[in-house]
């Protein structure tokens, strides 16, 4: 929830550039038989990340070799030039038919879990009752700062437009720690980023998609929440108190696709809030159907001037977040809904 992760930025860097939002048509979803064997396969010499590319499989090598392989009666058969030419990559399959694992050049590859498969959000315990934690944190004051000298000015998305779609995380219990943190479901940012947002929905009206808001300006409160409820594992992956978030400033927002005829949301890489290399923006797994929408997620909203976190898909930062100050307004404070705060 806008913290930091790892592995490390050198480790992302090294992987296989797969920005695929070029194309204007999304492809079609692959086949059953290619989209039961895409993921992240590996043993401690090896790494294998299977995806899927115009209804075929690549394999991408430790990162950043990739291998052009041909599906055969089940099997893998390497057909680009390289070390591993003419090699059967081999599924080991189980009792249900799930590939668990590869056997390539004399290896075995555990398939590695990353997410849920359901597809529903990872939640971890508190390490203290949240009751506790919500009235401490409401009792505390952000950190002093100087020199933000932009007026902050926050504006309700829905009122910009009214098909923008909320599925507000933290105002319900499916976040990371299982637990209501807003009384309310709504999104608020600084009214330039509002802007920009509401413009990037329209533009996404061409493809048939639209904009899911799952988070935007967030109270330092509950970002001080999230770190006291945080075990010492869990810390790397939310933001730190005693420096604000730019979601504190209303300049950071979490958000995804949604398909505008059936209103469901758009699959990407990797679910929201994910804590595994597939939530990465440049992630090479995943079918290319869900490349390219993450994609065209990532350009639509750098054109209008936004920043892609370099470890989650779904956060952006909006530029000149800096001068904005940490604000610590609930939003039972921030007027009726369709109405600006200030």
């Amino acid at each position: 929830p806008g913290g930091t992760r790892g592995p490390t930025r050198e480790q992302a860097d090294s992987m296989v550039e797969t920005r695929d939002a070029t194309d204007d048509t999304a492809p079609a979803p692959p086949g059953a038989p290619v989209a039961e064997m895409l993921g992240l396969y590996e043993n401690g010499l090896l790494q294998l990340v299977l995806r899927e590319r115009r209804g075929e499989i690549d394999v991408v090598r430790n990162g950043h070799v990739m291998d052009r392989v041909a599906l055969v009666r089940g099997s893998l058969r390497v057909v680009s030039e390289g070390d591993l030419e003419g090699q059967t990559i081999v599924p080991e399959r189980d009792a249900r038919g799930r590939t668990v694992a590869l056997h390539v050049a004399g290896l075995r590859l555990a398939r590695r879990p990353l997410g849920l498969e359901s597809g529903n959000q990872l939640k971890v315990a508190p390490v203290r009752p949240m009751a506790e934690l919500r009235r401490e944190a409401l009792a505390a004051q952000p950190p002093a700062e100087t020199g933000r000298d932009a007026t902050p000015d926050l504006v309700e998305l829905t009122a910009l437009d009214s098909t923008i779609s909320l599925e507000i995380r933290y105002a319900s219990d499916n976040n990371l720690y299982g637990t209501p943190f807003y009384s309310q479901a709504r999104a608020f940012l600084q009214r330039p980023a509002a802007e920009a947002v509401a413009r990037v929905h329209r533009a996404l009206a061409a493809y048939g998609l639209g904009l899911r808001i799952h988070d935007g300006y967030r109270p330092w409160y509950v970002t001080k929440m999230f770190w006291d409820a945080a075990s010492p594992a869990v810390r790397p992956f939310v933001a730190d108190p005693s420096k604000g978030s730019k979601h504190n400033r209303g300049a950071a927002v979490d958000l995804a696709l949604y398909d505008r005829r059936t209103g469901a949301t758009v699959p990407m890489p990797s679910t929201y809030d994910e804590t595994t290399m597939r939530a990465y923006p440049d992630w090479p797994g995943g079918s290319a159907r869900e490349r390219w929408a993450r994609d065209l997620l990532r350009r639509l909203m750098e054109r209008e001037g936004f920043t892609v976190f370099e470890f989650e898909w779904w956060h952006f930062d909006y530029r000149g977040w800096e001068h904005w100050p940490i604000l610590n307004i609930p939003f039972e404070r921030l007027g009726i809904a369709g109405r600006a705060a200030r």
